[in-house]
């Protein structure tokens, strides 16, 4: 990625990837908007269902690496326009190999990522629906993985977005930002 110019903003696409709702992604683009001034985030109006070959009929689950590999044979060949990231956004269960499940995954250092909302929802866990802590996590994870498409690694600050969530538990108590030592990644990131 060139260098941002003063006062410039990262270009983020919220991809939707069939079957999601378009008030979820909404929701997350507006908050998202709110909240940093770095990034400008938007929802592509394209049609983009999910690969059928990355779902794993024996676990009932979405293989991520293969949903990942779409996004960027997609990115590569212009689908997304002039935007620097996208993050896919699908209401499904997903793994990558050697974990039970993922809430999301990204490129290291690449321009997409992919949140998976179907483990963020409080109904997951048995729980009553909360409109509020579903979009919260959802946000959290978007920002997480927008930050591993920077070079971000995971943070040892619990608090820090960049912390890994092995159970909603640890995505609940991060924060949606990042710490300071992970901002400062950040934006060294942005003007390289």
């Amino acid at each position: 990625m060139r260098s941002l110019a003063i006062g410039a903003k990262v270009k983020v696409v919220l991809q939707p990837l069939e079957p999601v709702e378009s008030d979820v992604v909404y929701g997350i683009s507006s908050r998202l908007n709110e909240l940093f001034k770095v990034f400008e985030f938007s929802i592509s109006r394209r049609h983009l269902e999910l690969p059928r070959h990355a779902f794993n009929e024996g676990r009932r689950q979405y293989n991520s690496s293969a949903i990942l590999d779409e996004l960027v044979r997609l990115y590569e060949r212009g689908f997304f326009g002039g935007c620097q990231r996208v993050v896919g956004v699908a209401d499904v269960d997903a793994y990558v190999l050697g974990l039970n499940f993922v809430f999301g995954e990204a490129l290291l250092g690449g321009p997409v990522a992919a949140v998976y909302l179907a483990r963020l929802r409080p109904e997951f866990y048995g729980k009553a629906p909360n409109w509020e802590l579903f979009l919260e996590r959802a946000c959290k994870e978007v920002v997480h993985e927008l930050g591993h498409t920077f070079g971000l690694r995971h943070c040892s600050n619990p608090k820090c977005v960049m912390h890994f969530s092995n159970t909603i538990f640890d995505t609940d108590f991060k924060d949606v930002l990042y710490c300071l030592r992970c901002q400062s990644a950040l934006m060294r990131a942005l003007i390289t």
